[in-house]
């Protein structure tokens, strides 16, 4: 061909342009800009995502029903079943597709936790964290009182938080990956994490000792919990930060969602009666209403009311045994690999290999060890007694401001989410260091914590299985050790006033039940059957019992007499309740533990030291003997 003929070829013909005619539609889309929030996307706009991604053939469908972006998070297998999507796998992989749009967010945070390393956060996650509400854990203590025992205890509820947070979503993607068929999707996964993030939210100053010690005597009657506060401010920080739209832009539903992570906070939501108790949920076929039963398994990951076996203790054991230095034997990361759900009945249930069983009651077994060595240390409940003492008599002085400018007092600032959220740890300087006349008793209290002229301890007991103390008498107590005066004569008089008895309930988190009774197995076999083990068939060396109680006396009174005079009270009280024997009973009240002949019976072990005893007096004059030959025949 000559050059004046190359030159008249048509245009239509050239390599180029042929090459524009047999385009592919996924090239030809490539091009297009599609808004950053897909939310905003009109219904041409969801088409072009779906010929960028090989989904052509359902263009048509998404047109007819006009589905724009703000649709896509509602679209569930069901849904797309309705629209015409006819084949599973092909509704499961169009599923999974629309949930990478939120799943793999690009300003994900990096938290660098002494316990869990370097872990990433969701923006949503860090947007809650980012919030007056979740900043205010910073200032409460994780373990109230124990901070004045244990120096390194001084770690807060803030990044107990966060490490639950994280642990849910461990937990969670694990048994989605593992499991592909429990259809576990994004949302599931956000609500778990913000579950576990804000399930701390309601605690007050020192922990526990707001709701366990200082409320139930303030506000007698009241049945409140910090879990009721954690709903209450968890919907304030949803309002009052405007965090409604950041929720729907990640794909939640407000109207499911929210119910579901408040249920997994608290429990099944409840119909309140007139006297303001809620109503029992057992006989409801199913109780909740976030989430369906085919998925009630996702209710077992931040609070676990079936058996205990949750995210929150599991950063709690391997947090607080850190700051305490006390060892840890639980380890969560090798329940996380053996996790999968199975069907338990009519339910499915999170269960793991039957090798595990040992592990779980070591976690069991480590979170009484926590409590006899930490929780409830002698010297950290006699504080804690002593701050809530304090508390009491500062409450009807201390103002708090609330909506609207109404103020409010220690004890009552739960009923307002603006005035509970001003309240902190704070609150033991602000009592201490104000000028106020009517607030003198309780800053010598405070004073004495800080100085360690602390109640003095008496000494502890324990019941019989049989006879536990119930709650109604734990208030006679007092007046019960100071009736019981010994025979020999005292040189002082006591009051029940000048006695704290403190009445410790030990057990395995579900009183006197074993929880490991309520956790199902799966062999290595058959994955997928749900196995019960009972305890004979793990070792003969675990506990009888799953409960007990103890019993820790203290004396107001801290001269040598009054202590004195307190330990003998203390000692006849024991002896007249069928009480165990004081440790150092023989030592402080001699006269006494031969009164009662039970407390005085030899043991073998006993038997055995006193023959070993008499074994070397027999030796010892035998050697004697023959030396004493020996100098003689000398």
């Amino acid at each position: 061909m000559s050059q004046s003929e190359s030159r008249k070829r048509p245009r239509s013909a050239s390599p180029a342009r042929a090459d524009s005619r047999n385009v592919t539609p996924e090239k030809r889309v490539s091009v297009v800009r599609l808004k950053s929030n897909y939310r905003d996307w009109d219904v041409e706009e969801v088409c072009c995502f779906l010929r960028t991604h090989g989904f052509e053939k359902f263009e048509q469908l998404f047109r007819d029903e006009k589905l724009s972006g703000i649709a896509l998070p509602f679209l569930s297998e069901s849904v797309l079943e309705q629209l015409g999507v006819s084949t599973l796998g092909e509704r499961l992989k169009l599923i999974s597709c629309i949930d990478a749009l939120w799943q793999k967010p690009i300003d994900v945070k990096v938290f660098n936790d002494p316990i869990h390393g370097h872990i990433e956060m969701h923006p949503l996650l860090v947007r809650i964290i980012d919030t007056p509400q979740f900043q205010r854990l910073r200032f409460i203590k994780q373990l109230g009182g124990t901070y004045f025992v244990y120096p390194g205890a001084s770690h807060n509820r803030f990044e107990h938080s966060i490490g639950v947070g994280y642990l849910a979503g461990q937990l969670v993607k694990a048994l989605a990956e593992r499991q592909p068929e429990l259809r576990i999707n994004h949302r599931d996964m956000l609500c778990v994490q913000i579950a576990g993030l804000c399930h701390d939210l309601g605690h007050g100053p020192f922990s526990h000792l707001f709701d366990g010690k200082f409320i139930p005597i303030a506000r007698k009657g009241l049945k409140w919990k910090h879990e009721d506060a954690s709903l209450s401010m968890f919907e304030h920080l949803i309002q009052s930060n405007g965090l409604e739209g950041d929720l729907m832009n990640h794909g939640l539903v407000l109207a499911d969602d929210l119910v579901f992570i408040k249920e997994q906070i608290r429990g099944p939501i409840t119909e309140a009666r007139s006297n303001g108790e809620g109503c029992s949920t057992r006989g409801s076929v199913w109780p909740y209403k976030g989430r369906p039963k085919e998925k009630g398994y996702l209710y077992e990951i931040v609070a676990n009311k079936r058996n205990g076996i949750d995210v929150d203790k599991w950063d709690y054991f391997a947090r607080d045994c850190h700051h305490l230095g006390i060892r840890n034997n639980f380890d969560f990361a090798r329940f996380l690999k053996f996790a999968r759900v199975c069907e338990v009945g009519k339910k499915k249930h999170i269960c793991t290999r039957d090798k595990e069983v040992g592990d779980l009651y070591n976690m069991f077994h480590t979170r009484n060890t926590l409590h006899r060595r930490a929780y409830q240390h002698r010297v950290s409940n006699i504080i804690e007694s002593m701050i809530t003492e304090a508390l009491l008599l500062a409450d009807p002085y201390i103002e708090i401001s609330g909506a609207n400018g109404k103020l409010y007092t220690l004890s009552t600032a739960i009923d307002d989410m603006v005035a509970y959220s001003k309240l902190t740890d704070d609150i033991f300087q602000q009592i201490l260091n104000s000028s106020k006349p009517e607030l003198k008793p309780a800053q010598e209290i405070l004073n004495n914590v800080i100085c360690r002229k602390l109640y003095k301890w008496i000494g502890q007991t324990q019941p019989e299985a049989e006879t536990t103390i119930q709650p109604e008498e734990i208030n006679e107590l007092d007046h019960q050790v100071a009736a019981a005066i010994p025979s020999t004569p005292l040189d002082v008089q006591l009051a029940p006033e000048d006695f704290i008895v403190n009445v410790v309930q030990m057990d395995y988190g579900m009183e006197e039940q074993n929880p490991i009774n309520k956790v199902r197995f799966y062999c290595k076999n058959n994955p997928n059957q749900a196995i019960k083990i009972r305890k004979d068939q793990v070792s003969q060396l675990l506990p009888v019992r799953f409960t007990e109680q103890l019993i820790q006396v203290y004396c107001k009174k801290t001269d040598e007499q009054s202590v004195e005079a307190a330990k003998k009270h203390f000692v006849q009280w024991c002896i007249n309740r069928n009480f165990t024997k004081p440790r150092d009973g023989d030592v402080v009240a001699p006269e006494l533990t031969p009164l009662k002949p039970d407390w005085n019976d030899n043991d073998s072990d006993s038997d055995s030291d006193a023959s070993d005893a008499k074994d070397e007096l027999q030796f010892y004059c035998s050697a004697n003997s023959h030396r004493a030959k020996i100098k003689l025949f000398k």
